[in-house]
């Protein structure tokens, strides 16, 4: 791994362990090491770097809100606001805890798009009403509740 231009550069030992990593974090550095071929110290010493240079930001337990019984619905926000306010707006969803995601987008004009988890339809017109319509600069939002998952993942890498 070798920092180029403020960016990280990998090698193909470090894409291939992210890649398992991917797959199952639960496996140890013997294990992993042992698929590629290289000792567990190498697989150690590589994880390491990547934490520390923060191109792995966290391990965690990603979790199936419907095997749990956890009823809920997630929406996807539009918020039209002032340009001259949309990074703030932004930063204070973000802070939200019922806010998954927050992004802008620039197209006709500069959006921010935000994913939202509530219990049901009155907490998130509670949300939306007490938290995202009084924020200085919000002009109008738009939502629409996901009635159903087709697919849904994250950035994987390949090798």
């Amino acid at each position: 791994m070798k920092l180029k231009n403020q960016v990280f550069s990998l090698d193909d030992l470090d894409l291939k362990i992210l890649h398992i990593i991917q797959e199952n974090s639960k496996q140890t550095y013997s294990e992993v090491g042992r698929q590629l071929g290289v000792a567990h110290s190498t697989v150690y010493d590589r994880i390491r770097k990547l934490e520390k240079s923060g191109v792995i930001k966290k391990w965690t337990v990603e979790l199936d809100l419907e095997t749990l019984g956890l009823n809920h619905i997630t929406a996807l926000m539009t918020v039209y606001t002032d340009p001259k306010e949309s990074e703030n707006v932004a930063k204070k969803l973000s802070d939200a805890k019922e806010v998954l995601e927050v992004s802008l987008s620039l197209s006709e004009e500069l959006l921010i798009l935000v994913k939202v988890l509530a219990n049901d339809q009155d907490e998130l017109h509670s949300f939306i009403a007490k938290k995202v319509a009084p924020l200085q600069g919000v002009l109008r939002i738009r939502t629409s509740i996901i009635t159903k998952k087709i697919k849904e993942e994250r950035f994987l890498i390949t090798t």
